[in-house]
Parts: structure tokens; sequence; C-alpha cells
């Protein structure tokens, strides 16, 4: 079944006095953009976390975010006193008088240093990032999965929409090629009377017969069905099928057109216009496919 490219999905756990929280949303794209957004000090961690995101999703504009707090005494930064001592050496040196603001010292560069983690505390961190993140990938597929079934059946309801066209338009086909022969051949002999030419009536039926023949769209109409079989082979299939809807329905449009512009009977023209409809609704839809 196909899946949506929306989707949302989260996770977290507080472990060892840390809360870790991960998000994971997902919109439209052509292609597979993976954002990973990590604190600094688990930078190294976005190849891994890119590389369990591509095992699930293959399109979608996709961000991911971890949010860690730390809720332990450990949360505190570590000071560099020996920085701290040179700013406010070289700040009493120039300017004996002035009072130094303790939280402006604390923002400039070098004083405060988050805590830099043990080999054990990364394992343990890159442990629980991995579950967490897996979590929060399996909740987005599954969201997008169901927001799939949604469109898969929009999908098949225009579908039915266009088959329906092609089933009315093949069963008036034969009936306006006849109409248009025998109009043809009327107006012919109008001209032809009213102008006093002499044409060898086998001649004639032979001309008509080759333009009316360019007025059969019977072999289009194959095509159609052929291509919606094929789109509902692909919504009810089980790999991603974004890309080959997005071309079905290119040529399912591009089949209508050519119906439009050989058929010259009134009814065909009115069932064109309703397939044409519901094939640009399809590939508005198909847009959202994963």
């Amino acid at each position: 079944m196909i899946r949506s490219m929306t989707g949302f999905g989260e996770a977290q756990v507080e472990q060892d006095g840390q809360l870790f929280h991960v998000e994971i949303r997902s919109v439209n794209n052509r292609y597979l953009k993976a954002s990973i957004r990590l604190p600094d000090e688990l930078s190294w961690m976005e190849p891994q976390l890119e590389g369990r995101l591509r095992k699930r999703v293959s399109r979608g504009s996709v961000t991911l975010r971890l949010f860690i707090r730390d809720l332990s005494a450990a949360a505190a930064a570590e000071l560099n006193l020996e920085a701290l001592d040179r700013y406010v050496k070289q700040l009493r040196s120039r300017y004996p008088d002035l009072t130094i603001d303790l939280a402006t010292l604390m923002s400039l560069p070098g004083i405060c240093q988050p805590h830099e983690l043990t080999e054990a505390e990364r394992q343990r961190c890159q442990e629980v990032v991995y579950r967490l993140v897996d979590e929060a990938i399996e909740r987005l597929v599954a969201m997008r999965t169901t927001e799939g079934a949604a469109l898969a059946e929009d999908l098949r309801q225009h579908c039915a929409v266009v088959r329906r066209g092609v089933d009315a338009i093949r069963g008036r086909a034969d009936t306006a090629v006849a109409a248009l022969r025998d109009r043809l051949l009327q107006r012919i002999n109008e001209l032809l009377a009213s102008s006093g030419v002499q044409l060898a009536q086998e001649d004639l039926l032979k001309e008509i017969a080759v333009y009316a023949e360019r007025s059969d769209v019977s072999e289009e109409l194959s095509r159609l069905g052929s291509h919606l079989d094929q789109f509902d082979s692909f919504i009810g299939g089980g790999e991603p099928a974004g890309r080959k809807l997005d071309f079905i329905s290119q040529e399912l449009l591009r089949e209508a057109n050519t119906i439009g512009s050989k058929a010259s009977d009134a009814e065909i023209a009115r069932e064109v216009i309703e397939i044409k409809g519901a094939i640009d609704r399809i590939k508005e839809q198909v847009q959202n496919v994963e």
C-alpha cells in the first residue's frame, strides 16, 4: 500500500538524570532530503542517524531533531577559572574603576565549557538516541501509512471516474465515427452539387473513410485502460511508487488530450472534459505519495 510523504513521529525517555526527546517531521519533496539537528556535543552521530532514516523512508523532506535536558547536578558547565582571572586582570589594568558584571563575564568565550563525555557516556548516549530514533521513525512511518491509505482511496475514486469516461467513449466511438462519415459525405455532395464538379464515387468514399479513420480513438482508449490497470497495481503494491504514479498520470493526461483532439463528437468531448478533470486531481494527489 502506498504511503504519504507527510507525517510526524516522536519518542522520549528519562535516563540517568537526562531527558532525551526525538521529533521527526516529514513533508513533500521530490527526493529524500534529510535534515538532522543535534546538540553540538553529539554532532558526530549525524551520519548514522541519517542512515537509519534512509532505511525506512525513500522520499520527502525529513527533519529530525534531538533535544537533551540534563536534570542532574552534572548539568552545570565547567568554569575555566584561569581564563576568568585573565579577563578580570586585563579589565582591571585598563579600567581600575570598572564595575564588572558576573553575567557578562560568563558569556565571554572560553569561560563556560560543556562537560565532555567519556567514552562510556558516549556509548550509553548513543544507545539511547538510536533506540528513540528508531521508535520515532516507526511512528512516522505508521502515520505516513495511515495517510497513504486515505490517499489510495481518493486516487481510486478519481480513477473510477476516468474508467467510466473511457467506457462511455468506447460505447459512443463507433457511432461517432459513422456519424462523422455521413456528415462528411453529405457536406461534400452538397459542395460538389453547387460547384458542378464531378468525382468518382469510389474515390470520394475512400477519402472520407481515411479522414474518418483518423478520428478513431480505440487505440487511445486501450492505452488509457492499460495505464489505469498499472496505476491500480502500483497503488496496492508494497514498494514506494510516487514517481511511477506521477509518470503514469502524465501518460493518462496525454492520451486524454489526444482523444479530445481527434474526436469530433459533442458527447465524447464532454466525457473528455470529465476525464481530464479527474486526471488533474490524480496528478495533484500523486505529489503527496512517497
